[in-house]
């Protein structure tokens, strides 16, 4: 069984502070927009701009930040970014409590949180390549993507709950600590990280910055996934803050209510992270991408129907259960196959390219839909999306691809 396969110590550790820091963002679920909402009323256009502006921003400063954590011992930047990221999050209460939160403060923790966000997603993938062998890299990422989807589940009711009892700031806080915490427990992994070989010149390059992206457009598997996780993530994204509005708003429906929506799905992304290990070995690694990343684009159009009470609660549960399965079951294997098909010396940067670019993909699209929903309405721009997104599995990829070090065992033997 998946779950009895022992991985280490040191992978407990990371395994144990990734939890946290899940966990603690559940709590924090939607907490900008929601403040935004709620303390600062803000409107549908201002609440995408929250969104788009601080990915858009966060994107361009986490650029140069690929090739920085490539050449880097990576739990040093790890920890880092959890330090930045409790920091940036905890001025928030701060100059709540003061009287002094204002619109501009959440766009500029916004975009810092964006930007740690890339840096430490780029450094903890390329640790957990070091730190797991490859025959258990998709045991280690099923069990990574199964602690977000529960931490998702208990998350946001708890984190709405909370916000009815004790304000809206206090998810924040929260949030942050777990980032403290996270940071304490990879600090706990121990044992002196060897600093990256640098080959070349000893200052960052242009090369250097491009070399992610490089790679992932001149592979022709990652090529296609790229381009489809780009798109469907930014869709579903930019939806994101206009159902806030829709259901916090026009259908009065409770911060609680909204948070339990949106949670009890995700034990579908459970679920679906729980099978990915089994079904590969079933079916293959590409038949499952296929089939994953084809089945997840059909549910989110359903969430123009929603409508106030009851079965707008069950619609949306119904919605969301169909799309964090898939969700659940695609992540792990995609994230698996990308470090699969990735030399160790360049995997920061590869990730790094990635987010950033499904995060400046998502703020585009997310300011787009904003404006398309300050000139039509919010169900409308949530429909748009929907409609889009039923077109996006003809980007994901038709043939299958070995991995690179299975290709270079081949060339060696011939």
């Amino acid at each position: 069984m998946m779950g009895r396969r022992a991985l280490g110590r040191r992978f407990g550790w990371l395994w144990a502070a990734y939890a946290v820091s899940s966990y603690g963002s559940g709590l924090g679920f939607g907490a900008l927009p929601l403040i935004a909402v709620l303390v600062l009323h803000s409107g549908p256009a201002q609440v995408a701009a929250l969104s788009a502006a601080g990915r858009a921003v966060g994107a361009l400063v986490a650029v140069p930040l690929g090739p920085w954590v490539e050449f880097r011992r990576k739990r040093p930047v790890m920890v880092a970014m959890d330090l930045t990221r409790f920091a940036a999050l905890m001025s928030v209460p701060a100059a709540f409590a003061l009287g002094r939160l204002s619109f501009a403060q959440l766009l500029l923790v916004s975009v810092v949180t964006a930007a740690a966000d890339i840096a430490f997603k780029a450094a903890s993938g390329a640790y957990l390549k070091s730190l797991v062998p490859p025959e258990d890299l998709l045991v280690a990422n099923s069990r990574l993507e199964s602690t977000t989807w529960t931490s998702t589940v208990v998350g946001p009711p708890l984190g709405g709950a909370a916000i009815g009892l004790f304000g809206p700031v206090t998810t924040v806080v929260a949030d942050a600590v777990s980032y403290l915490l996270s940071a304490l427990g990879i600090r706990a992994i121990g044992r002196t990280e060897p600093r990256p070989a640098r080959t070349g010149a000893p200052r960052l390059r242009v090369g250097d910055l491009l070399e992610g992206w490089r790679h992932i457009l001149t592979h022709p598997a990652l090529r296609p996934l790229f381009f489809n996780t780009i798109v469907v993530n930014g869709l579903i994204m930019a939806s994101q803050p206009l159902l806030a509005v829709l259901l916090l708003g026009r259908l009065g429906f409770a911060p609680w209510q909204y948070g339990l929506a949106f949670a009890a799905p995700c034990v579908g992304g459970l679920v679906g992270s729980r099978l990915a290990r089994r079904l590969v070995a079933r079916f293959g690694q590409h038949k499952v991408i296929l089939t994953a990343g084809a089945l997840r684009a059909c549910w989110p159009v359903g969430l123009a129907f929603v409508r106030p009470g009851v079965t707008g609660i069950v619609l949306i549960i119904a919605v969301q259960l169909g799309l964090v399965t898939c969700c659940g079951l695609f992540n792990p294997v995609l994230a698996t196959y990308r470090l699969d098909h990735t030399d160790p010396d360049r995997v920061a940067r590869t990730l790094s390219a990635w987010s950033v670019s499904s995060s400046a993909a998502i703020a585009a699209l997310t300011a787009v839909w904003g404006l398309l929903a300050a000139i039509t309405s919010p169900r409308t721009a949530i429909a748009v999306a929907g409609v889009l997104l039923l077109t996006t599995p003809v980007l994901l990829p038709r043939r299958e691809n070995a991995p690179q070090n299975t290709r270079e065992q081949a060339a060696s033997l011939t």
